[in-house]
């Protein structure tokens, strides 16, 4: 009633349609934890965005004020997000400011418990170039001499495809000065000084994983102590917790993902509304700008789009 006023047959429909599918999937607690937290961030002046993605299609979280996009004005499908054939996690992108974001994280795990919420980490494997920079570095190799090896080594390839492939599928792999310079390093590669020692030592340890970091956005929030269900470390320059397990296999192991994301941009329209208000004394409800404002338009004809995010 707050969102819709009156309730048509047809919103009647969609959200009974909407819950009875969230019910049956197991996930009403999800929903009510980021409901939760979106409205705590507004509470504490952080910038929420409108939604985006496929959770922009539940009427339900337009209701519960996740998302500000009415689905059915804009004929959204629900079975984007969730579908009852097809059951996978629901995934709804929360965009906060970049300025607010660490606040609304700080405030879910005061609520529950700082032993039941945690990053995700994140793997960072070795690529070609610094696989070859590593070795010339173990193998003595003089810099100058490493770094021209490295600088052969094209962005877009696997030094172990450079190697392993014939020339005709190297040449459709590769173009131009990149095919040249792969040619280069197949050649020393088969030298026997300690350039060819190098790459061939690079293109072993290629791929192997070289440091750890934090997953972007993705929070962890569990029903008990987070070690009954993953190995945990601590995070980075922080007291919190993230997962040893990577995102991938902390969703298979049964855990669900909260994204939390910060954006500059909301920051950025935060702060215009601040400085329009001192400035002009006129107060901008973001949420509720219209969206066929001619002037809008014609600033995206000439192309002025820098800044704008989705």
């Amino acid at each position: 009633e707050k969102r819709y006023g009156e309730i048509s047959e047809e919103i009647h429909q969609r959200l009974d349609f909407e819950l009875a599918t969230i019910a049956n999937t197991g996930y009403p607690g999800y929903f009510l934890i980021v409901q939760d937290f979106c409205n705590k961030a507004r509470e504490l002046g952080v910038s929420v965005g409108p939604g985006r993605g496929s959770a922009a299609g539940s009427a339900v979280a337009y209701c519960t004020g996740i998302t500000n996009v009415d689905p059915i004005k804009y004929q959204l499908l629900f079975e984007r997000f969730l579908n009852p054939e097809r059951v996978s996690l629901p995934d709804i992108d929360i965009d906060f400011d970049d300025a607010g974001r660490d606040l609304v994280i700080q405030y879910v795990r005061d609520k529950y418990g700082a032993n039941m919420v945690s990053q995700i980490i994140t793997y960072g494997t070795m690529k070609g170039k610094s696989a070859i920079r590593d070795a010339g570095r173990v193998m003595g190799l003089p810099l100058p001499d490493t770094d021209k090896i490295a600088k052969c080594m094209p962005d877009n390839a696997e030094l172990s495809n450079i190697l392993n492939w014939d020339e005709k599928k190297l040449g459709n792999e590769l173009s131009g000065e990149d095919f040249a310079n792969a040619k280069v390093l197949r050649m020393k590669a088969n030298e026997h000084g300690p350039e060819g020692e190098v790459i061939r030592l690079a293109a072993s340890i290629e791929g192997s994983v070289r440091n750890t970091g934090i997953h972007a956005c993705g929070v962890i929030i569990t029903p008990d102590v987070i070690t009954n269900y993953v190995p945990v470390a601590t995070a980075k320059d922080s007291d919190m917790w993230c997962t040893q397990f990577d995102n991938s296999v902390v969703e298979s192991a049964g855990l669900l993902k909260m994204d939390f994301l910060g954006l500059k941009t909301l920051t950025l329209i935060k702060d215009t509304i601040r400085i329009i208000h001192e400035r002009h004394g006129i107060d901008i409800d973001i949420e509720r700008i219209p969206i066929d404002d001619g002037l809008t338009y014609q600033l995206f004809q000439r192309g002025h789009t820098s800044g704008i995010f989705q």
